[in-house]
């Protein structure tokens, strides 16, 4: 059901509470809402999130937390938890995850909710939010120096990206894997890699990825 669907059903349910006197209407009609603003919270914190990736893009000294982003998702993910919405609490805790590894750079904070997010979004098949849960996953395990562990990941997480078009996401993805052939000392395959994404990147218009493709070929 649309977010606009939401709404309209809830006044629905608002006038058949007024007129005859169905309480249980009133039940319904906030699960309604409570899908809207679940779902407002969550889009009005990732735009926050990408608010900050490109105030770190410009000027990484200058970009700054914003509170309301942890307070966005944690939000979410209570109603949707609320709301036994499996693949709504899967996606939200991917975000607070990724909240904590990406703007406070904590992974000892952000493994075990993305470990979550990833379990939930296994059992509602959500296959989007497991493939960002372990990009993140990997990207853990190659701060941690683990480094097979993480092209793992990485490697099942580009997969699913590919499954589902996500194309600047595969592009995102091979860089990385990039990064972690470097490091494993595989030079060959971590130009094969980033050759395949910056042709990903610049087919789908990805400025953001080939900008990213070129720093880790400078970086090598």
């Amino acid at each position: 059901m649309s977010t606009g669907d939401r709404i309209e059903h809830a006044r629905l349910l608002y006038e058949r509470a007024v007129f005859t006197g169905d309480e249980d209407a009133l039940a319904t009609a906030d699960s309604e809402l409570d899908g809207v603003e679940a779902g407002l919270a969550l889009a009005r914190g990732r735009i926050i999130h990408t608010r900050f990736l490109m105030q770190l893009d410009a000027d990484p000294g200058q970009a700054a937390e914003d509170q309301r982003e942890l307070v966005l998702f944690e939000r979410a993910a209570e109603l949707y938890r609320r709301l036994a919405d499996v693949r709504g609490e899967a996606e939200a805790l991917f975000w607070i995850g990724c909240f904590h590894q990406v703007i406070r750079r904590d992974d000892q904070t952000a493994v075990p909710i993305l470990e979550r997010s990833l379990a939930l979004a296994e059992q509602a098949g959500a296959k989007d939010t497991i493939s960002e849960a372990l990009r993140h996953l990997g990207i853990a395990e190659h701060r941690a120096g683990r480094l097979a562990a993480a092209r793992e990941r990485l490697e099942e997480s580009t997969r699913l990206r590919r499954e589902l078009g996500l194309l600047p996401g595969v592009a995102a993805n091979l860089v990385g894997l990039a990064y972690i052939a470097a490091a494993d000392g595989r030079a060959d395959d971590a130009s094969a890699l980033l050759a395949e994404a910056a042709a990903i990147a610049q087919a789908a218009g990805a400025h953001r990825i080939m900008a990213q493709v070129d720093e880790a070929r400078a970086h090598r």
